[in-house]
């Protein structure tokens, strides 16, 4: 695991050097998260099933931090396509909350990319904003068809929410999440502080 942890810090690293560049340079990047808040450590999975430890669902979630470390600033987020909010803040009691979803209505459409998730779920600050905490992948039922296989992702496969007629997995890897990082629901999210 201490091999894995290392190289992909190296990669992260050099990702954030990248985009410092751009930075310097005047580009309109923005400012990179430091790789060692990238990294997801053993401690931030746990209470996760195992497969995720598996090398290849690593380096997704690593990069899923890397392509959306710039989203936790809503603006850019919403000029980057994830401006439709489509949920009030959700919370379940005894299970926690999930925050609000904003869907990139352009990508929504059956396919799923590791990098660029459907949704972006924000949790409620205690003194107002919003702060990105998971990802959401979302399949529609009247793509992929609820009676049929359930679509997978790096051999997890997303599950069924027959409320909202959607296949759905999330990711929480920018809040860990106690119940694990593909559950639903963050015992440690909360909506009472949603305006």
């Amino acid at each position: 695991m201490r091999t894995i942890e290392v190289a992909l810090h190296r990669l992260v690293s050099a990702a954030a050097l990248a985009a410092g560049l751009a930075i310097a340079s005047g580009c309109d990047a923005p400012r990179p998260p430091d790789p060692v808040d990238v990294v997801p450590r053993e401690a931030d999975l746990r209470g996760s099933p195992r497969e995720e430890f598996r090398p290849e669902v690593i380096r997704w979630l690593v990069g899923l931090r890397v392509a959306t470390a710039a989203f936790h600033d809503t603006t850019i987020a919403g000029r980057a396509g994830w401006n439709a909010r489509i949920t009030d803040c959700m919370e379940m009691p005894d299970s926690g909350g999930m925050g609000f979803h904003y869907a990139n209505n352009g990508l929504i459409d059956g396919t799923l990319q590791e990098r660029r998730p459907e949704l972006l779920v924000y949790a409620p600050r205690r003194h107002g904003g919003l702060a990105l905490v998971a990802v959401e992948y979302i399949v529609p039922f009247a793509i992929r068809p609820a009676d049929g296989p359930a679509p997978v992702l790096h051999g997890i496969p997303l599950h069924r929410n027959d409320a909202f007629g959607l296949w759905v997995l999330h990711a929480w890897v920018w809040k860990h999440n106690p119940a694990g990082t593909f559950a639903d629901w963050n015992p440690d999210v909360s909506c009472a502080f949603a305006r």
